[in-house]
């Protein structure tokens, strides 16, 4: 789980909108070489990327001929790096055009990218950045945290591929968890160990003294998610253990057992099953069904119109905001967590089936 610490630096990004977090080379060719046979004859688009610092663009632009691209095509919001091809109009935003090598020397050259400027801020919503959109095959990209939401509602809007960065607590938006038990979007590799550094000079870095990264904050539960198919999900969840009532008790108000850790599903189990979110990086949609999400105690949200709690379950809504979490309790009556801990919070289930029973 995100630490306090990291989960308040995530929340002040959103609040400032300021959320631009720069993903590192090794992290973009770690998950990209799992996709290249996807790239052949295609159009790439990176909308959130500065090419000042972009490695989106490095990547792309440097392995061109060897993923066999079509065109390469870089925008950015309210462009800050004009001055790296002009000493003027710095704020104008400007997207970028690569077609691949032309001089032979195997290098993406100032003089083989087309340099275009944009009438707008650049802004992934504009019209202008939209129609850029339309060209493109495959968005690759970091989106701003803050606009998660929006950004994957255009990209589904326009039918496109996509592999991009998020955060894996946006596997609780009703939007995304939509998406995922469609069938629609997926989990892609992930992050050396769940985490990523990034490059932002604006916030402190809660890294431990191993993780510390000189110029960089360390960021843990990072995900990608994509809709390009992989590899990764065709693959079984090995499940080795048996149920039994007392490991894997039933929630208080909702017909399914409790499982703490993805590693625990039992093998023989036919019915619902609560896991934590954390399974979707294993989710093999010919081995288990999704069948919803049981809410947090973190994720409620008064209904305007009745001031109450929805259960998002049956629908209904209720007056005691208890009955919105699934939930179990010990011997003495007390709810216990995922880990066990005897206080009153529980942490968001994906409701899941075993399809091969």
């Amino acid at each position: 789980m995100m630490s306090k610490s990291q989960n308040k630096n995530l929340h002040k990004a959103k609040k400032g909108k300021n959320d631009e977090f720069y993903t590192q080379l090794s992290d973009i060719e770690r998950e990209l070489k799992h996709y290249k046979n996807h790239f052949k004859d295609k159009v790439v688009y990176c909308n959130c990327d500065d090419p000042r610092v972009s490695n989106f663009f490095h990547y792309f632009s440097y392995n061109f001929e060897k993923l066999g691209l079509k065109k390469l095509i870089t925008t950015c919001y309210k462009n800050q790096s004009a001055d790296l091809f002009s000493s003027n109009d710095k704020e104008s935003a400007i997207y970028l055009e690569y077609n691949g090598d032309k001089n032979g020397n195997n290098v993406p050259d100032i003089e083989e990218i087309g340099i275009h400027h944009l009438q707008g801020d650049g802004d992934f919503r504009s019209k202008e950045s939209i129609e850029l959109l339309k060209q493109a095959d495959i968005v690759v990209t970091n989106p701003p945290f803050s606009l998660f939401r929006e950004y994957v509602a255009q990209l589904i809007e326009y039918d496109k591929k996509f592999i991009i960065v998020g955060h894996q607590n946006a596997i609780t938006y009703k939007e995304i968890f939509s998406l995922i038990k469609e069938n629609k979007i997926w989990l892609g590799f992930g992050f050396k160990g769940g985490a990523a550094h990034f490059i932002n000079e604006h916030y402190e870095d809660y890294a431990t003294a191993t993780d510390r990264k000189e110029g960089m904050i360390r960021v843990s539960g990072v995900v990608w998610l994509t809709n390009l198919d992989i590899k990764k999900r065709h693959e079984d969840l090995i499940l080795y253990k048996s149920y039994n009532e007392d490991e894997y008790p039933f929630y208080d108000n909702y017909d399914a057992i409790n499982v703490n850790k993805t590693k625990d599903i039992p093998i023989d189990y036919e019915g619902l099953m609560g896991v934590p979110i954390t399974f979707i990086d294993k989710y093999n949609p010919e081995q288990f069904e999704i069948v919803t999400l049981g809410i947090g105690e973190d994720n409620f949200t008064p209904s305007k119109k009745y001031e109450k709690f929805r259960n998002p379950i049956t629908k209904e809504f209720i007056s005691d905001k208890r009955d919105y979490l699934l939930y179990v309790r010990d011997e003495n009556g007390k709810y216990l967590t995922s880990e066990g801990y005897r206080i009153n919070k529980v942490y968001a289930r994906v409701l899941i089936k075993n399809k091969r029973l």
